[in-house]
């Protein structure tokens, strides 16, 4: 067998999972599938998978099961009953959840003799086999780089460390930036939407407006490292000042403010805790101590 050909099997077929396992297929994997519901691996007989009748049948196929389940209970639902199939293979777990599950459940797959990483997947559907988008993975390096060409057909792979939470912990952090930034593009488009532009129209001014804010992040992330925020481009007494322009124009056309009065409150305790002439990056002192930023604590 072709090392790049390496059979594969794919549990969970939902929409991510059907994704995964039509990718492989396409890549020339010999790909076996298994989901509780058997109609779902229908589709995918038909490209040339195998249907897998039972677990043990599924995990027995391949040196490499991928499962996209729903959770971390339907993970081990699905499994539990191969548990004497899984020695000597890998299990990478596509499935969404905490970094706390991710290193239970690496133990979880060590005491039943099985390989493990963690991934999470950046992108939708529609997106898998672009190899623009990323695929995160954490855990055994040597498992990575064991399997590595098999995930390359998926996405970009990206190995974050050893510790097997930290693809789970990405995951979580990077959706946040995600919906940030999507609800500040959706607040700016309704803005300029009451004065007649539309979305189409602004949208490309706001695209390239992303690029310099991320040469923002480029420049304050060794600020943040090293916990000192020079305010040399502009301070948070002057975004204070800034954002009530945008709260008195969002007002002005009856625009919800919550998002950017969200954010004045924490410039106003990042301000009241002393950092009024630092950086913007200052506000991650704040953000990671809540409870008693700008607290009197004498």
């Amino acid at each position: 067998m072709n090392a790049a050909h390496q059979p594969v099997t794919v549990v969970g077929l939902g929409s991510m999972g059907s994704a995964l396992a039509a990718t492989l297929l396409d890549r020339g994997h010999p790909t076996t599938v298994w989901n509780r519901s058997p109609d779902k691996a229908r589709p995918l007989v038909d490209r040339g998978a195998r249907r897998a009748g039972t677990p043990q049948e599924a995990i027995s196929a391949s040196p490499l099961i991928i499962a996209c389940v729903l959770d971390y209970e339907a993970l081990y639902t699905a499994l539990d009953p191969a548990t004497g199939e899984l020695a000597g293979r890998t299990l990478v777990n596509l499935t969404s959840g905490s970094p706390e599950q991710a290193q239970e459940a690496v133990k979880w797959a060590h005491f039943h003799g099985a390989g493990y990483l963690d991934g999470a997947i950046m992108t939708t559907p529609p997106g898998v086999g672009d190899p623009a988008m990323m695929f995160l993975y954490s855990g055994s390096r040597e498992i990575f780089d064991a399997h590595r060409p098999t995930l390359a057909t998926l996405g970009d792979p990206l190995h974050l460390g050893t510790d097997p939470g930290l693809a789970s912990l990405y995951d979580a952090a990077l959706l946040g930036l995600m919906w940030s930034t999507m609800t500040g593009w959706l607040h700016g488009t309704a803005l300029v939407g009451a004065e007649r532009t539309s979305a189409t129209a602004f949208t490309p001014v706001a695209i390239r407006w992303l690029s310099a804010v991320a040469g923002f992040l480029t420049t304050y992330a060794p600020q943040v490292d090293a916990g000192r925020y020079p305010g040399d481009d502009a301070t948070v007494d002057v975004q204070i000042a800034t954002i009530d322009h945008l709260i008195h124009a969002a007002a002005a056309r009856g625009i919800d403010n919550a998002l950017p009065e969200l954010l004045k409150a924490a410039m106003e305790k990042a301000a009241a805790a002393g950092h009024g002439q630092d950086s913007y990056a200052s506000l991650i002192e704040v953000l990671r101590k809540p409870a008693d930023s700008g607290a009197d604590t004498r």
